[in-house]
């Protein structure tokens, strides 16, 4: 396995998700800092995955790629990126607010909540859990991973650490998802491609259709939580031998 400091453009497709062609795309439009070249060998490390997963946060919220670029230009300047996507600035300050029942929260008590990280505000929208509905007000982006986030936050972890362990989970469940997205293109999509299109074709298709979107969630369930629970079950037989028996 290649070094995580030390990816040719095609490991680092293969880590991102992203396509070669995509990424040379990324690289002419000036979205990803030049690599460190050896010889004709452009090396690409984790700075340029995060700065991946920064992109594809900001085009998923439907910023164009130029506009995206001039974000970016902006950070790579020293302006905050929690500035550039929005939030209120000292010379305009907010009220405190908690989160209400429909996940809104003000900009300014989110920054405050993830000050204890660098760019954490910025981190909190590329990890998933927040997205900007307006200057002034957040919102909660996925609850699930909010969860984990705060579950980590209540045993200690610090803010900059949670961020990490949430950012890796949502990378790791983008992957599984593309990997779904694969197989049904290269069964599904395939398949009704080759076909005359009939009624009868078209209703196969629509099925498959059904059944991807319906069946990861359950299969992915089912499979981590027995990873879990054999992993887990070697930790505690190991730090707590006979003290905890399966299902306590």
């Amino acid at each position: 396995m290649a070094k995580e400091a030390e990816l040719t453009i095609s490991d680092l497709a293969e880590r991102s998700g992203m396509t070669v062609r995509t990424l040379r795309d990324y690289n002419e439009r000036g979205l990803l800092p030049p690599p460190k070249m050896k010889g004709r060998t452009g090396f690409y490390g984790p700075e340029h995955l995060d700065r991946i997963r920064i992109v594809e946060r900001l085009v998923e919220r439907g910023i164009t790629l130029n506009g995206v670029r001039g974000l970016l230009e902006a950070w790579d300047r020293g302006q905050d990126l929690a500035d550039v996507l929005g939030v209120a600035t000292a010379d305009t300050p907010l009220p405190p607010q908690d989160a209400t029942p429909d996940g809104l929260i003000a900009a300014a008590e989110l920054a405050d909540r993830f000050a204890a990280a660098p760019d954490g505000l910025a981190r909190s929208v590329t990890a998933g859990l927040y997205e900007p509905v307006d200057p002034g007000t957040y919102r909660v982006t996925e609850s699930a991973l909010l969860e984990v986030f705060e579950q980590l936050l209540d045993a200690g972890v610090s803010t900059d650490r949670a961020l990490d362990e949430v950012e890796q989970l949502r990378l790791d469940c983008d992957h599984i998802a593309r990997q779904f997205t694969d197989i049904f293109v290269r069964t599904a999509v395939r398949q009704f491609q080759r076909s005359n299109r009939a009624e009868a074709d078209a209703e196969a298709f629509a099925a498959q259709l059904d059944s991807v979107r319906a069946r990861p969630a359950a299969i992915t369930a089912t499979v981590v939580g027995r990873f879990v629970e054999r992993y887990v079950g070697r930790v505690v037989d190991r730090e707590f031998p006979g003290m905890f028996s399966p299902g306590t």
